[in-house]
């Protein structure tokens, strides 16, 4: 035996002996998946009724924005879930991402930054009927209004980061414009009239000074901020780092309202932005002009303020859609003490407020008034629970609830405020009458529909280009395993061209006149191990990006990387190890690599079809429960008794076969499955000519019936295939943990002989 084997050997030998290696590894990580399933099972129970509260108070549809999952290419890491500041908005669902809370969604879009693997897109959701929404293009440009370009709030965007992002376009799409302007200019016109000092209209000014426009910033507040600057003192704002023209990054994961106003003022006044505050909108009209001497665009746009006119070439409206907050109409709204917004909370101590409204602006205001001294709190609301809520805010306001710090009036409406006390109509009727000395109403801000209408911005629906989901684009193997195939289609020319040498067997190489600098310890068979190592530690620097506040590069750039090296590392130690490992260290280590290139091989590309699958059944299953609730609507009050025994039966079928037992009570219930359906069929058949009911009817029940059998027993084995594969994610964390031992024996060895080569040869 050779000093390599021999120092491989006794090094290994303290971790596992030899003989007991495969039956070690084999209960290892038999434990390893049982115990995976086990968690996976108990999460799957939590994050289940967590997607049935959500469909029930409804906040699983979208307000606006939500993430679409591709659901070919998602592979259930639960990265997106991780990066999402909205908790609750994603969870990971039969093994792939899905949208829990969708009404939770703001458009921060660091799911899809974070996904390694692209699938997750940002998207719009149904907003086909809605009329409080601009038409614009995809340049934020008004449909049909040419110039005329609108940032911000007013587009349907709430986050600070998506204004500056939208302002810093429209500031840049003018230039743009400006600079393939090739005529003189007339001073009288500007290149850009920014309506609204707000983060939209101060970042489209940043980005207009950069590029050297000439512009004006119009702002009907007697301060900059906009809506930010009408927060509660000391809100959090943000989430997601973003840039600032001029100034950089900024950094940091939120920052209190004063800071931003602050640091907008003194951006303000360092780049001398010419603002000019006190002037309210009245509307834009586009107007022909001609100047004798000045060669000038023939049309220019005029926009007029109480304060004065100006003329120029683009607008952006910047100007928010809570400027006019929507008022409720109901006798005593007049009243001093209603107001529509709060700024200092401290100064209503030892007071009796009512909150109006179920929102996060609404639920904050009562949390910060419930805080102060001898104040009491109500909070009305006209659903019969919170469900748009952020999940900071509703475990905070549910906590309220509980100690009795915050009271609540679900499903109720104000009727009326007086001077002394506040009104409120029950659901059922009744009135509720609550003693009162201010009531603050949150229910949102009115759409400036008039103003938009005389700046030439249409609310059509129709205007509005079609929204289209992303398709499925598949797994993405080309690219991934690109770099890969280079790698591979190196090392099978390399072994062609020296096939007469690895053809040999072990002893018969020791005198092939090339194995001076094939064999693994010399010159290019030790120039390939090293070429493994390296390839290694790439592919572990994917787990380091991952794992750690490490932001260098994308993760869907370092997922290729640790594809393109995982299975280069193997190429790499098969060639250095001459294709014939033995069983050292070293082998142990490739094989343990095979392992891992086979179970990253499932998890990247196989797994996902299965979860896909079970989704599927699952939505097939949820669509013929609604169609069977859509029928029992259609029967009214026809054979109620028959109706209510049909779904509890089909309810009974589907829990019998779908997510309720063990495995091997799910074996024999599907066995008998078939005869068990049967008999609920001459059963249904039966009792509908006993209450009399129309056959077709009864008929229609049955296929659904059916279906729902199907749809659940199909659910029920994809979910068991799932969770086997489910599995391989364990194991390929774990067994890679040991190969990287197995590697580190095995450098340490070729390390230690080649010190004692070294000491012989001196």
């Amino acid at each position: 035996m050779s000093v390599t084997s021999v120092f491989e050997s006794a090094a290994f030998g303290f971790l596992v002996p030899g003989a007991v290696v495969p039956g070690v590894l084999a209960v290892l990580l038999g434990g390893l998946a049982v115990w995976a399933r086990l968690r996976e099972k108990r999460r799957e129970a939590q994050v289940g009724a967590e997607v049935l509260a959500a469909r029930e108070r409804g906040s699983d549809r979208a307000r606006l924005q939500y993430p679409h999952v591709d659901l070919s290419r998602c592979l259930g890491c639960g990265l997106c879930v991780k990066a999402c500041p909205e908790e609750g908005v994603l969870e990971v669902v039969l093994g792939q991402a899905r949208v829990v809370h969708g009404a939770r969604c703001v458009g921060h879009g660091r799911c899809a930054a974070e996904c390694p693997v692209d699938a997750i897109a940002l998207t719009l959701g149904d907003i086909s009927e809605r009329t409080d929404l601009p038409a614009i293009g995809d340049d934020l440009e008004a449909v049909g209004n040419p110039g005329v370009f609108l940032a911000g709030e007013v587009t349907g965007f709430a986050l600070v980061r998506t204004a500056v992002r939208q302002g810093v376009s429209v500031g840049r799409e003018v230039a743009r414009r400006a600079a393939s302007l090739n005529r003189s200019r007339d001073t009288a016109v500007h290149d850009l009239v920014i309506v609204g000092a707000g983060p939209a209209g101060l970042a489209c000014a940043l980005a207009a000074r950069e590029a050297g426009l000439d512009f004006v910033v119009l702002e009907q507040a007697p301060r900059l901020g906009g809506t930010v600057a009408s927060y509660p003192r000391q809100k959090l704002v943000m989430t997601q780092p973003m840039d600032l023209p001029l100034h950089g990054r900024l950094a940091e994961a939120t920052y209190s309202k004063e800071t931003l106003v602050e640091l907008w003022e003194q951006l303000a006044a360092t780049h001398s932005l010419p603002v000019q505050l006190g002037g309210a909108l009245q509307g834009i009209q586009r107007r022909n002009t001609s100047r004798s001497g000045v060669e000038h665009a023939t049309e220019v746009l005029e926009v007029t303020t109480d304060a004065g006119v100006h003329r120029a070439r683009n607008v952006c409206l910047a100007i928010g859609r809570r400027g006019s907050p929507r008022k409720l109409g109901v006798p005593g709204e007049e009243l001093p003490k209603v107001a529509y917004s709060l700024l200092d909370a401290g100064s209503y101590a030892g007071r009796n407020v009512l909150v109006v409204g179920g929102g996060d602006s609404a639920v904050e205001a009562a949390l910060g008034l419930s805080a102060q001294p001898r104040t009491t709190v109500t909070v009305s609301y006209r659903k019969g629970d919170f469900f748009r809520l952020k999940a900071a805010n509703e475990a905070r306001v549910r906590a309220a609830l509980a100690d009795g710090r915050l009271a609540a009036a679900f499903r109720t409406e104000v009727a009326t405020i007086e001077p002394e006390r506040v009104l409120l109509r029950e659901a059922d009727g009744g009135t509720l009458s609550l003693p009162n000395d201010d009531v603050f109403i949150f229910a949102g801000g009115e759409v400036p529909s008039e103003l938009l209408a005389r700046c030439g911005v249409s609310l059509d629906p129709a205007l509005r280009a079609p929204v289209e989901l992303p398709g499925e684009r598949g797994t993405g193997i080309v690219q991934a395993l690109g770099g890969a195939a280079l790698v591979a289609a190196a090392v099978a020319g390399f072994g062609a061209w020296q096939r007469d040498y690895y053809a040999l067997d072990a002893l018969a190489r020791a005198a092939h006149p090339d194995h001076g600098w094939l064999r693994p310890s010399r010159a290019v068979g030790l120039a390939l191990g090293v070429c493994a190592l390296l390839a290694i530690i790439a592919n572990l620097l994917y787990l380091v990006r991952r794992n750690t506040g490490w932001s260098f590069g994308s993760l869907r750039v370092w997922m290729t990387v640790h594809v393109t090296s995982g299975v280069s590392a193997l190429l790499l130690a098969l060639l250095h190890g001459g294709f014939a490992p033995r069983i050292t260290s070293g082998g142990r280590a490739l094989g343990a690599l095979a392992f891992l290139a086979a179970t990253g091989a499932i998890g990247r590309y196989l797994y996902a079809f299965v979860p896909r699958a079970a989704s599927g059944r699952e939505l097939a299953l949820e669509e013929i429960q609604t169609r069977l609730a859509a029928l029992d609507q259609e029967w009214e009050g026809d054979h109620p008794e028959y109706r209510n025994r049909v779904r509890q039966r089909v309810a009974e079928l589907v829990a019998a076969t779908h997510f309720s037992r063990g495995l091997l009570q799910r074996i024999r219930g599907a066995l008998a499955s078939s005869a068990a359906f049967q008999g609920l069929e001459r059963e249904l058949r039966s009792l509908g000519q006993q209450e009399g009911a129309p056959t077709s009817r009864v008929e229609s029940l049955l296929v659904l019936a059916r279906r729902s059998h199907r749809a659940a027993l199909g659910a029920t084995w994809f979910d068991e295939l799932r969770g086997l594969m489910a599995t391989w994610r364990y194991l390929h964390r774990w067994v890679a943990l040991l190969m990287v031992i197995l590697v580190g024996v095995h450098v340490l060895a070729a390390i230690r002989y080649g010190r004692l080569g070294w000491e012989a040869a001196r």
